[in-house]
């Protein structure tokens, strides 16, 4: 009985357990499942706030990125243009520089052919000569006018011919000559190595000054007076000039010294002008010399010419009086004497007219009263 009873009890208490243990266990899970379903709210809660931040951050990125990629674009299609300018103007720039390249050859192949024709003493001559004519020619001067060339002029040493001889105002002349040898240079402008270069210019250097000398000694300012003291070595281009003053820094003072003056074209149209400028200015100093004396003599004729005015005046006042005496005559005696004939019938007034009576002159010639024409009849 004791046994039953505790087999009961154990029974029982297994009920118990079991009833016990489901009921926990249900409710675990309805716990469990319910904590899941609160994480997962919770968590898509969170996706859900995450996805919103997210799309306004990527909102607000793209509206910060917009402007950018839109500026981006925009430097993009200038780039575009700008290559495509590039490349237009690159193509026109190799244009030119062939375009150059080919003038540059012609250009190169005309100064050898110069160079070449200027070897001739005969072409270098005439270079200069045209080279001079055009210099005066730009100073304003006009041959035939203004200047002749290569003039015959007789020397002590025989027959000379100048280039050129300007002729200015007053009938003044300036000789200017062109003959300067410059084959020196042009040897020293080929040559390859600078040892023969600078000989070459000591050489156009030594060749100038000889010029210079030969030059002062005809004295051309003596066979063509009235003419300055000086005569004008013409040297066609500045670059001889220049290569020679750099070997010769003392050339200036030797030609200045010989009363020969160098001038390149340049210095050339400045002299000419210059000296025409001073000898105009001392033409108007002659002309007016020449009307102050003009003036001089006509002040002395006026006074000569106002004596002559003054006897003139008195011979007509003596006219006018001789005529009115003549008049007072001939109407006080004449007059009457030819009425007592119309009044004794001898002649008949109807058919021979009556006689008139002349009127005396009663204006007097005007008497000189200005002091310039006084001065010769007192």
């Amino acid at each position: 009985m004791a046994s039953m009873i505790a087999f009961a009890l154990l029974l029982l208490g297994l009920l118990l357990g079991l009833l016990l243990g489901g009921g926990l266990g249900f409710l675990a899970g309805r716990s469990r499942s319910a904590l899941s379903q609160l994480a997962q709210a919770k968590v898509d809660h969170a996706q859900a706030l995450a996805a919103g931040d997210l799309a306004a951050r990527q909102q607000s990125i793209e509206s910060l990125v917009r402007p950018v990629h839109e500026a981006l674009e925009r430097v993009q299609q200038q780039l575009h243009v700008s290559e495509r300018d590039r490349l237009a103007a690159t193509a026109a720039l190799d244009e030119h520089l062939a375009a150059m390249r080919l003038s540059a050859d012609g250009l190169r192949s005309e100064t050898s052919q110069l160079v070449t024709a200027l070897r001739a003493p005969q072409v270098r001559g005439r270079w200069g000569e045209l080279q001079l004519e055009r210099a005066v020619e730009a100073a304003g001067l006009v041959e035939h006018v203004d200047f002749v060339t290569q003039p015959s002029v007789a020397g002590e040493d025989g027959t000379l011919r100048p280039d050129l001889v300007v002729q200015l105002v007053g009938g003044k002349h300036i000789v200017l000559d062109a003959k300067v040898a410059f084959a020196g240079y042009l040897e020293a402008m080929e040559a390859r190595d600078p040892a023969t270069r600078t000989a070459r210019l000591k050489a156009h250097a030594r060749h100038l000054r000889q010029h210079v000398d030969d030059l002062g000694g005809k004295a051309y300012w003596q066979l063509f007076d009235p003419a300055p003291e000086f005569v004008v070595c013409f040297v066609p281009a500045d670059a001889f000039l220049d290569a020679a003053l750099r070997e010769d820094p003392a050339l200036l003072e030797h030609a200045f010294a010989r009363n020969v003056i160098l001038a390149t074209p340049t210095t050339l149209v400045a002299l000419l002008r210059t000296i025409g400028y001073t000898w105009r200015q001392q033409a108007l100093a002659d002309n007016a010399a020449q009307v102050s004396e003009l003036g001089r003599q006509l002040y002395r004729r006026l006074s000569s010419m106002g004596a002559h005015l003054d006897k003139l005046g008195r011979s007509l006042g003596a006219a006018v009086e001789s005529f009115n005496s003549t008049v007072g005559s001939m109407e006080g005696r004449v007059l009457v004497t030819a009425r007592r004939l119309a009044e004794l019938s001898v002649v008949d007034s109807r058919t021979d007219g009556e006689l008139g009576e002349p009127g005396q002159i009663l204006t007097a010639a005007r008497t000189l009263s200005s002091e310039e024409l006084l001065s010769q009849v007192r």
